[in-house]
């Protein structure tokens, strides 16, 4: 995945993340914008999307947050 994608898929996170949306939700929804992308180049995204937008928005930054450490923790 080369950065622009990995910035896309970051940017479609940051618009549909929602404080109850569950990892499986989010992951489903991202695919439906971003097809070929797997669950670790979300999760990457997602890493990707914290550090560029954290002082953006802090819950949105937080929810994918937390995302992207279960999502490292599980596919590890």
């Amino acid at each position: 995945m080369d950065t622009e994608e990995m910035q896309a898929i970051g940017d479609t996170l940051m618009r549909i993340v929602t404080p109850e949306m569950t990892p499986k939700q989010l992951v489903k929804a991202a695919r439906k914008e971003h097809p070929k992308a797997s669950k670790k180049d979300i999760a990457r995204a997602a890493f990707f999307s914290i550090i560029a937008h954290a002082d953006e928005d802090h819950g949105k930054a937080k929810n994918l947050q937390a995302f992207a450490i279960a999502e490292r923790i599980n596919g590890s």
